[in-house]
């Protein structure tokens, strides 16, 4: 939050929220010098945290619901998919020191919105990339038991 950073905990899952026009320009995948300001601070603040650096997380690309036509990603899951890649390949870089086996990433187009997309403003909101911590294994229900 220092960072000027969205965190929160949605659907049980904790989420660190970048808004999509400070990483990327309209319709590309490639960082912004803006954006790798932010996310190597970000690379600091997990690589110093000892729990936080041994977590694993998954990179979630999201858009709006305007279509994309053309280009090089074709539609939205794709321009998603791509933006979501381009930030663990930054992080993981070995000037960063973050460990790429804790890394991965997914898109995820329009199907979840955290605001409307009836509007300019909330489509923005939409327009954005998450880091979500996922759960550690050894915090979770035993589903073992469950099975028997």
């Amino acid at each position: 939050t220092d960072l000027g950073l969205k965190v929160q905990v949605r659907d049980n899952r904790m989420l660190i929220q970048l808004p999509g026009d400070v990483l990327f320009d309209s319709g590309a995948d490639k960082l912004k010098k803006e954006g790798e300001d932010i996310l190597r601070q970000v690379a600091d603040v997990v690589r110093a945290d000892a729990d936080l650096s041994k977590r694993e997380f998954q990179v979630a690309g999201h858009t709006d619901s305007k279509p994309l036509t053309g280009g090089a990603f074709k539609d939205n899951w794709g321009l998603s998919a791509m933006r979501a890649r381009s930030v663990p390949t930054y992080l993981t870089k070995a000037e960063r020191g973050l460990d790429p086996k804790n890394w991965s990433a997914a898109g995820y187009a329009e199907t979840d919105p955290v605001a409307t997309n009836d509007t300019e403003e909330g489509r923005k909101k939409n327009r954005r990339v998450e880091l979500v911590v996922q759960p550690n294994v050894e915090e979770m229900l035993n589903l073992n038991s469950l099975a028997q």
